[in-house]
């Protein structure tokens, strides 16, 4: 039980955290909370959260000349044309033990372009809707992560 416990404890304190900063108009986040790339083999990570920890809030990868991000967390974007994996009951995720909730987007779609354009991402998730913004650091990380991705941003 307590596997299952910690993690979800955890994510919720990372999303009310986000809400609440959010909501006093301080960019969400806490100490050590940002946009992270990395690579693993041909697909890139760009996350958002404690770097190097499974303290994520939102993750999305893709591969090399594919417009396409897969979505992974406990906020996603907000859009109406974001694709759940899965219309039925969520997998069980195999690193935390919770639910695992994957979608994908365009990187073209209109949230993503404004994110590749402004640094900022409007997110959704249990605690509502909110922004997760980006450094001046970051959104050159954001850029690359779209450029590899094969969009037309950069």
């Amino acid at each position: 039980m307590l596997k299952f416990a910690i993690p979800a404890v955890a994510a919720l304190g990372l999303i009310a955290f986000a809400a609440q900063s959010s909501a006093t108009n301080v960019d969400a986040g806490q100490p050590g909370m940002g946009w992270h790339l990395s690579n693993e083999g041909a697909m890139a990570k760009l996350a958002y959260g404690v770097e190097n920890s499974d303290q994520l809030a939102l993750m999305m990868t893709c591969e090399p000349g594919r417009a396409q991000a897969v979505i992974y967390g406990d906020v996603q974007p907000a859009s109406p044309r974001l694709m759940r994996a899965s219309m039925t009951e969520a997998a069980i995720d195999p690193m935390t033990g919770g639910m695992e909730d994957e979608a994908t987007i365009s990187l073209r779609d209109p949230t993503m372009q404004a994110m590749a354009r402004t640094g900022r991402l409007t997110v959704e998730g249990e605690a509502g809707q909110f922004q997760l913004t980006a450094t001046a650091a970051e959104r050159a990380m954001i850029d690359r992560f779209f450029a590899y991705c094969g969009t037309d941003h950069v």
